[in-house]
């Protein structure tokens, strides 16, 4: 037996899944970071890079453990789309890492879509602050010695594969998304340099996900258990090995993941174009479009405002009390990327509770409408939604959330065995291994849906009317 390993560098830790040619999961592992992301200032979000590497190799060694004498026959990696940090050649971050929802450079977006005006047309969508592009024409303009150190640019992702491998010049063109990448080429677009005075040479080499990019190095051996030389296959951003883990592959199936925030990906035959920006398309490694986009929305709310022990008991609790009277758009920190943008939005409750289980039920509430808004915002900009939806992250595994969600979109929402992320890089590795590069053929041969979660007929008409209520309140609530 032989199996190919998936590793998620997510929000507040890595995880990483192996599985066998049937997608049976042989052994799992997870580690959190040392340190969470931070706010040196309002608005901002960072991370000491290096916590991705030592939570990596943490779950690596205990995968490899488990594994005894299992050949692993290739590894891909998933990160947190639009987190990136600047390097030296070596390898050394530079300066903290810019997470994907650091809103520093909140007032360069006009200039940088101004310079990608025709890429933006080609694309469909627009650079909003968080993307990465402007935030590193914001390290240009404020921390120009930084840029001068800079060898490259390295999403989360990237990063790890330079650990593992000494190749610190590799991305793939899901991570590097919103970066400015051409989707269409493969390459990066000639305003980046030319207009921006970002010099192409920051930027590492693109490959489609699911390529072979690299291979484990004897230093990263030593340190992990990996084999030297096992392949490193392109990986992808979170949010599409998420969609690739659900199931999701034909044109109109929609996958709702549901983790530190929501990230919504469909499937389109043609490109869907946002000139606001809220939703872009990721290209699938077959040639579809992959249409849709991430809200700062999501779990973190309900850890940050409940804790973590009392979550169980509320989600239990939260059922009776819905639909709440209550309105909530349950926002922990400013600026919001989806279903709209805005730099200044921060997060606000209307009415009282009458009880925890209440306030704690309106905010799942607020994360389902959020969901559902920003699925029918794609809908209303063209993409198709009339197959398949299904849920993945932490979602899926909230009783109640679920239903919600459900109810919320009035679909029945499928839930595959293993929806995470690292299932999704998993998937990546397998095709490579096994399914002579089919990401499609392999999603159809090793994805198994465990449940069908199914609206709850008496909350749908309370919640499409709040939604209504929801969007009004959020216009209100944006700055002008």
């Amino acid at each position: 037996m032989s199996v190919v390993i998936g590793l998620d560098i997510g929000t507040g830790g890595a995880r990483a899944l192996a599985i066998d040619s049937q997608g049976h999961i042989v052994a799992r592992s997870k580690s959190p970071f040392a340190a969470p992301p931070y706010q040196p200032q309002p608005g901002w979000a960072e991370q000491n890079a290096l916590e991705w590497w030592e939570a990596s190799k943490t779950c690596l060694r205990e995968i490899i453990t488990a594994l005894g004498t299992i050949t692993v026959e290739a590894i891909a990696i998933d990160a947190t789309s639009g987190t990136f940090v600047p390097i030296s050649r070596d390898g050394t971050p530079l300066i903290p890492a810019l997470m994907y929802n650091d809103g520093r450079a909140a007032g360069l977006e006009g200039e940088v879509n101004a310079a990608a005006a025709e890429f933006c047309i080609q694309h469909g969508y627009t650079f909003p602050p968080a993307f990465a592009l402007v935030k590193m024409l914001w390290l240009q303009r404020h921390l120009p010695d930084v840029i001068a150190q800079t060898y490259k640019f390295s999403h989360s992702a990237d990063f790890v594969v330079g650990r593992l491998s000494g190749n610190y010049d590799c991305t793939d063109s899901s991570n590097a998304l919103k970066s400015g990448v051409n989707l269409i080429t493969g390459t990066w677009p000639d305003f980046i340099a030319s207009k921006l005075g970002l010099p192409e040479s920051l930027f590492p080499q693109v490959y489609r996900p699911g390529q072979q990019i690299a291979t484990v190095s004897a230093e990263a051996a030593a340190e992990t258990g990996l084999r030297a030389g096992t392949p490193i296959i392109a990986g992808a951003s979170d949010g599409m090995a998420s969609f690739l883990a659900s199931g999701a592959c034909e044109p109109g199936d929609w996958n709702l993941t549901i983790g530190t925030t929501i990230a919504i990906r469909g499937v389109s035959p043609d490109v869907v174009r946002d000139p606001e920006g809220r939703i872009y398309c990721h290209r699938h490694p077959e040639g579809y479009w992959l249409p849709g986009g991430a809200s700062n929305v999501g779990g973190e709310s309900l850890l940050k405002v409940f804790g973590q022990a009392q979550i169980t008991d509320l989600d239990t609790q939260a059922e009776s009390s819905i639909p709440t009277s209550l309105i909530v758009y349950p926002l922990v920190r400013r600026g919001e990327r989806m279903p709209f943008v805005s730099a200044t939005i921060e997060g606000f409750t209307i009415g009282t509770p009458r009880s925890e289980a209440e306030r704690f039920a309106a905010y799942l509430e607020g994360i389902a409408l959020t969901t559902a808004w920003s699925v029918e915002t794609s809908q209303a900009l063209g993409a198709p939604a009339d197959g398949k939806f299904f849920l993945s992250g932490g979602g899926a595994h909230g009783k109640t959330l679920g239903k919600v969600i459900a109810s919320a979109l009035n679909r029945n929402l499928h839930v595959a065995e293993e929806p995470d992320a690292a299932m999704g890089s998993a998937l990546l590795a397998a095709g490579w291994a096994w399914h002579q590069g089919s990401v499609s053929a392999t999603q159809k041969a090793l994805v198994q849906t465990s449940s069908v979660i199914s609206p709850v007929p008496a909350w749908v008409p309370p919640l499409r009317q709040k939604l209504s209520e929801l969007q009004v309140a959020c216009l209100q609530h944006r700055s002008p």
